[in-house]
Parts: C-alpha cells; structure tokens; sequence
C-alpha cells in the first residue's frame, strides 16, 4: 500500500501545483495550452523514441502481448462506441473521445511503476507492447475516428487526404518509427544525445500532470456526473474484463506478462487524455475524467494487486 501511496502521491501533488497556480493568478487557464502543446509535440515523442532505440525489436515487443492487449483495448472501443451511440444516443465524436478515455491507460507513468516492481527488467519490455498498441493501433484509429467525426459532411476524398495527412506528420508515430529504425541499425545512441533525448523525455509526466491542475481550475462538474461515471467504470473496470476476455482466446505465453497485462489495463486513463481532449474541444470532461479515474484508481489498483497475491505474506 505504501508502495502504490508514493507513485500515485505524487501525482496528486503535480495536479495540485497546476491547479494552485491558476487558481493563484500566477498563470491563465490559455496558458496552459503551450504546455500541452509542448508534451504532445516535443516530450511524449522523445520517450517513446528512448523506449524504441534502446532495446532490440526482438527484446522490445512481446507479440503475443501486443495482440493480446490491442485486441482486448479494440473490444473496449467497440463497447464504449456501442454504449455511447445506441445507449446514450450520443454523437460519434463523444464516442470517439470517450473511447480515448477507457481504452489507453497511463502505462508509462503508473503503469511502469508498479511493473518494475513487480517484474523486474521485464517491465521494460511489457511497456514497449503498450507503446507499440498505443502509438500503432490505437492513437492513428481513434484520431482517424475523432476526425471523421468532427468533419461533418466533407467530401470523403478530402477527408481522407485530411487523416492521412495528420498521420504522416504525427509525432507518435514518428517517434515510434523513428526509435524502432535506430534499434534496427545496431548503433548505441551516442552519450549527449541520449542525454539530451532523456531530458526531454523525463519533463513528459510532470508537464502533462501540471496541465491537468491547471485546466482543472475553474472547471465546473455540474451536469458530468453520468460521464464521469462511464469513464472511471470503463477504464478501471471493463477495459481489464475486454483485454481478459482477449486473452482468453489469445493467450500470452509467459505466466508474468499476463498478469501485466491485465494490471496495465486496470491502471487509470493515460494523463496525456485532456491534451488530446483540446483538439475536440472536450478538454473540460477528459480533466475532470483523469482526476476521478486517478483518485479512484488507488483504491482499485489495490484490489488488483490484492488479487494477484501481491503482499499477501
């Protein structure tokens, strides 16, 4: 429990410190945007790069994970879209960006934590499966879904000229690819631009977290109770189920990385989630949605942990 209380105490404190700052006068909620700007463009690419260029592509991905947790987070897609449109009878875009939501968890910032603990080197493995799912599959899917979304009726040759476009000049993608080229070459990231790529990478967590303070500020959770409730439920609960049942026709070989897997998908939604929420204009929501997901995870991150056996002596 203590372990848990000093990764996710922290992050409370980084939200706390972005929020007081705002609510202060020492920054305007248009402040934040730069920074988000900054982690999106800048911070988060450079960590997935470091993730990619300095492992093997044999050491870096489990493919049995891979398939595993991007088909259970694909189901978790397919159940929020379904539960938005024909439940809630909600546009496609709020089902779009909910689904950014309950399907991606925050694996590097609390997920990681906690495997490393558990599992030792191997984490450093499960996290490049969660990266290559997340940065291959799932951010291109949803941003290609967000899009069309947002659209309306533009002519589909646009459209798709418009989604192809962003996807090229994506800076997750281009990361990814970028760091998975240099491992692919054999050659060691010479010593300054290792460190220089590691600087940028280590300001990604606390950055984004202060982004979520400060967009918190001000913000009025009137009227969000129902949404807030689909999203923590979503990503603290059914997104574990979607990637069980996944695994349950494509199991994951080694006994340590499955129980990984499922601890990643219980983990909360990716702090990242309310940056990605300005595009569409939802930003309010998805801060709203990482604090009660985040708060909330701490109890059932717990509960997991006490159903894996862990502390049990």
């Amino acid at each position: 429990m203590l372990e848990i209380l000093a990764i996710t105490g922290p992050i409370f404190l980084l939200i706390g410190a972005g929020y007081a700052a705002v609510r202060a006068g020492l920054l305007s909620r248009g402040d934040i945007r730069p920074l988000g700007t900054f982690v999106v463009n800048f911070a988060l690419p450079a960590m997935l790069f470091k993730t990619m260029a300095e492992r093997s592509l044999d050491e870096a991905l489990h493919w049995d994970m891979v398939i595993a947790y991007g088909l259970g987070s694909l189901l978790m897609v397919a159940l929020t879209l379904a539960f938005t449109r024909f439940v809630q009878r909600r546009d496609l875009l709020t089902g779009a960006v909910f689904s950014m939501g309950t399907a991606m968890a925050n694996s590097s910032f609390v997920g990681f934590p906690i495997a490393l603990q558990l599992f030792g080197p191997q984490a450093g493995a499960a996290l490049a499966a969660y990266a290559v799912v997340e940065s291959v599959v799932m951010f291109p899917f949803l941003y290609v879904l967000g899009d069309a979304a947002a659209s309306g009726r533009q002519p589909l040759r646009v459209l798709l000229s418009s989604i192809v476009e962003r996807l090229v000049k994506n800076p997750f993608l281009l990361s990814l690819a970028a760091g998975a080229a240099w491992a692919a070459s054999g050659v060691a990231l010479p010593a300054p631009i290792g460190r220089a790529v590691g600087m940028l990478a280590s300001t990604s967590a606390p950055v984004a977290l202060f982004c979520i303070g400060g967009t918190l500020a001000g913000l009025s959770l009137k009227g969000m109770g129902s949404d807030l409730g689909l999203l923590v439920a979503g990503k603290l609960l059914v997104h574990p189920l979607a990637v069980f049942v996944a695994m349950l026709a494509f199991p994951v070989a080694d006994p340590q990385m499955r129980t990984a897997t499922l601890l990643n998908a219980a983990m909360p939604m990716m702090s990242m989630y309310p940056i990605l929420g300005l595009r569409y204009g939802r930003e309010g929501i998805c801060a709203a949605a990482v604090f009660a997901t985040t708060l909330c995870s701490f109890f059932t991150i717990s509960a997991a942990l006490w159903l894996i056996g862990v502390g049990a002596g």
